[in-house]
């Protein structure tokens, strides 16, 4: 699993913003910026919808003004249910990245295989990344949101 001082794998993602789509690379998201990422399960679940990502949308001027230059949300999801979430929640402020096929999820070691309710998700975190290394890092047991949450990555600044 990815720790602090890692760097982050290269990989390319699916985003749909403004009704257009693109394929940014890690490089493209993380390179020369300090940037907040958070993954959660699955897009529309439960505490992503209802604590996860409002709690970002809520603290994203803080954390803009603690220095963080792109806040992400990202999901094992398409970017069609991403863009949609986004849209869902006022997301205007964070980037609603796609891991369609899980490739940068599985190679940072946090994948879960859900079977038949999902198939592979990303398991719950948050992390700090300045110039594509990681600088702070916060997993979640399964099943809790204790720790990825928006205000204790605030705190953390």
């Amino acid at each position: 699993m990815i720790k602090v001082g890692d760097t982050l794998p290269q990989v390319t993602f699916s985003l749909r913003e403004n009704d257009e789509s693109s394929n940014p690379t890690t490089a493209d998201l993380f390179a020369d910026k300090k940037v907040v990422l958070f993954a959660v399960p699955g897009a529309f679940t439960p505490t992503c919808s209802n604590a996860h990502l409002p709690g970002y949308i809520s603290l994203a001027d803080k954390l803009e003004a603690q220095g963080v230059e792109r806040i992400i949300c990202l999901s094992v999801n398409d970017a069609f249910v991403m863009q949609a979430w986004g849209q869902s929640q006022n997301a205007e402020h964070i980037t609603m990245l796609a891991d369609g096929g899980a490739e940068f999820t599985q190679a940072i070691g946090m994948a879960k295989d859900t079977g038949t309710f999902g198939g592979v998700r990303s398991g719950r975190y948050s992390m700090l990344v300045e110039n594509g290394v990681v600088k702070l890092l916060n997993v979640e047991a399964p099943g809790k949101f204790d720790i990825s949450d928006a205000q204790t990555m605030l705190d953390s600044l």
